[in-house]
């Protein structure tokens, strides 16, 4: 006689319950580490806006008045850009960043994204991030 190989209804079952175990206890973590990455990318981009802001401000005298004017040529002069290599980025929620000129506080500028709702203040993944 010939034996049948293969897994036994209660041997998918009982992998199924595992796996769903598995995933009940490791995807919440998983997914509570989505908002702080969208944090911290946020964080790195604001980091290469000061870094750009900063080369411009050395070649042309001045701070842009918009992020805008680091990648097109106004009519500065000693402008030696575009000082970023992309189009201005949106923040990691789809939005785009506050850039002010001056900043508060005696701050040369403002940078900041006001995270996943898009509105100034919040808590959370709705919280500001503000370029200190």
């Amino acid at each position: 006689m010939k034996k049948n190989k293969g897994f036994t209804l209660i041997e998918l079952l009982i992998t199924i319950v595992i796996l769903g175990l598995l995933a009940s206890i490791v995807a919440p973590e998983m997914f509570s580490k989505v908002g702080s990455t969208k944090r911290k990318t946020a964080a790195a981009q604001m980091k290469m806006f000061e870094t750009a802001i900063n080369t411009y401000r050395l070649d042309v005298g001045d701070l842009p008045e918009s992020l805008e004017a680091l990648r097109v040529k106004g009519d500065k002069k000693g402008w030696d850009g575009p000082y970023l290599p992309k189009n201005i980025p949106l923040d990691p929620w789809g939005n785009p960043y506050d850039y002010k000129v001056p900043g508060e506080n005696g701050e040369p500028f403002y940078l900041a994204s006001f995270g996943k709702d898009g509105q100034n203040g919040g808590e959370e993944d709705n919280a500001d991030i503000i370029h200190q």
